[in-house]
C-alpha cells in the first residue's frame, strides 16, 4: 500500500468520524458506493429494534451501541412493565421522550456515552426512579434532578459540570452514591440536603479545598482523587467515614482526622507528604496507601506512629525515599516493625 493511499485512507476515516451520523444514514449499493438512506427509513430503523419485544413480559430493555439517535423512534409507550432501559453507547442528544416511559415501574435509566446536553424536566415524572446514569455525556448543568424521591444512585461522571447550585440535589432522601467525577467542578458545594448520602465521588475536577461537608454525617466513602487540595480539613463531622481516597493532590501534612475514627482504608498516594503523622489514633484501618510522596523516615519513627495497628493489612511506601534509600532491605524492615498483622507491602503479598 502507497503512503498516498495510507493518507487517503486516513482521510477519510477523519471525514466519517466528523459526520454526526456517522454511517448510520448511509447505505452501500451493489456497486459498493454509499448512499443516502432517508430520515424516515432511519427513524423505522431504530423502530425495528424493539418490534419483535413483547410489551407484555418485556421488564428490560439493553440496546448499547446501536447507533440510536433518539428515543422516539423505539415506541418505547408499549412496554407499560417496563423497570430497566439501558441504551448505553448510543447517538442520544434528548431525553425528554422519557415521558412516555410508565412512571409506575421504571426504576433504571441509563444512558451513559450519548451526546446528552441537558437534563430534560419529563425525567420529573418518573418518581419511581432509583438508579440514573448520565455519564459521558455533554451536560453542563445540573437541573431536574430535584423532588426524584426514590433516587438512590445518579452518576453524572465525565460531564462539563461547573457548579451544584443551591437547590439542584434537594428533596432527594434516598440517594446514597453520586458521582461526580471527571467534571470541571471548582468547589464543594449544593450538598447539604442530602441526609442519606453513603458515597460521593468528585475525582478528577478542580476542586481546591475540603468543605460545605458537615451535613453528610452518613457518608462512608469520599474520593477526591485528583484535584488541587493542598489541605486535609473539613472531616470533623464525618465519624462514619471509613474510606478517604486523596492521591493525586498538593497535600503536605496528615492531618484532621482526629474525628474520623473508622477510617479503615486512607489513599494519599502522589501527595506531597514527608512524614507519617496523626495516625496512629486510627485504629480500624486495613490499608496505608502512601506511594509516590517524599516520606523520608527512620523505620523506628514508623514503628512509632503506625506499629500499634493491630488491624493494618496493606501499605504501599513505593516511590518514597524512605524505600529507594534501602531497596534491598526495606520490605525485611517494615515487617519487623509494623507487626503480625500485615499481610501486603506494595502489591506483593508477605509470604507466611
Amino acid at each position: 500500500m502507497t503512503e498516498d493511499t495510507i493518507n487517503k485512507a486516513q482521510q477519510e476515516i477523519e471525514d466519517n468520524a466528523n459526520k454526526s451520523l456517522v454511517t448510520i444514514n448511509h447505505s452501500t449499493n451493489q456497486k459498493g458506493e454509499h448512499t443516502e438512506v432517508p430520515e424516515e427509513e432511519l427513524i423505522k430503523a431504530d423502530g425495528e429494534l424493539t418490534a419483535d419485544m413483547d410489551p407484555e413480559t418485556t421488564t428490560t430493555i439493553d440496546l448499547i451501541h446501536c447507533r440510536i439517535r433518539s428515543l422516539e423512534a423505539l415506541n418505547l409507550y408499549r412496554f407499560y412493565k417496563l423497570v430497566a432501559l439501558n441504551l448505553r453507547t448510543n447517538l442520544i442528544q434528548s431525553i425528554s421522550e422519557v415521558e412516555v416511559l410508565p412512571a409506575a415501574t421504571i426504576e433504571e435509566l441509563d444512558f451513559y456515552d450519548n451526546r446528552i446536553k441537558h437534563i430534560s424536566h419529563n425525567i420529573k415524572k418518573l418518581t419511581n426512579l432509583k438508579n440514573l446514569d448520565l455519564s459521558f455525556n455533554r451536560i453542563k448543568h445540573l437541573k431536574n434532578i430535584a423532588g426524584l424521591t426514590n433516587l438512590e444512585n445518579l452518576y453524572l461522571v465525565a460531564n462539563e459540570i461547573e457548579t451544584i447550585e443551591d437547590n439542584a440535589l434537594v428533596n432527594l432522601p434516598k440517594l446514597t452514591n453520586l458521582e461526580l467525577g471527571g467534571n470541571s467542578l471548582h468547589k464543594i458545594q449544593g450538598l447539604s440536603a442530602l441526609p442519606s448520602l453513603e458515597e460521593l465521588w468528585l475525582g478528577k475536577n478542580s476542586i481546591r479545598r475540603l468543605e460545605n461537608l458537615q451535613y453528610l454525617q452518613n457518608l462512608r466513602i469520599l474520593s477526591i482523587q485528583s484535584n488541587k487540595l493542598k489541605k486535609i480539613q473539613g472531616l470533623e463531622q464525618l465519624s462514619n467515614l471509613e474510606e478517604l481516597y486523596l492521591s493525586h493532590n498538593f497535600i503536605e501534612k496528615i492531618e484532621n482526622l482526629d474525628k474520623n475514627l473508622k477510617l479503615t482504608t486512607l489513599d494519599v498516594t502522589s501527595n506531597k507528604l514527608t512524614r507519617l503523622e496523626n495516625l496512629s489514633h486510627l485504629t480500624e484501618l486495613t490499608d496505608l496507601w502512601l506511594s509516590y510522596n517524599k516520606i523520608d523516615m527512620t523505620f523506628e519513627e514508623i514503628n512509632k506512629e503506625i506499629g500499634h495497628l493491630n488491624k493494618l493489612e496493606t501499605i504501599y511506601l513505593e516511590g518514597n525515599p524512605i524505600q529507594l534509600k534501602n531497596p534491598t532491605s526495606y520490605r525485611r524492615k517494615l515487617i519487623l516493625n509494623l507487626g503480625t498483622s500485615l499481610e501486603k507491602i506494595d502489591a506483593t503479598y508477605i509470604k507466611s
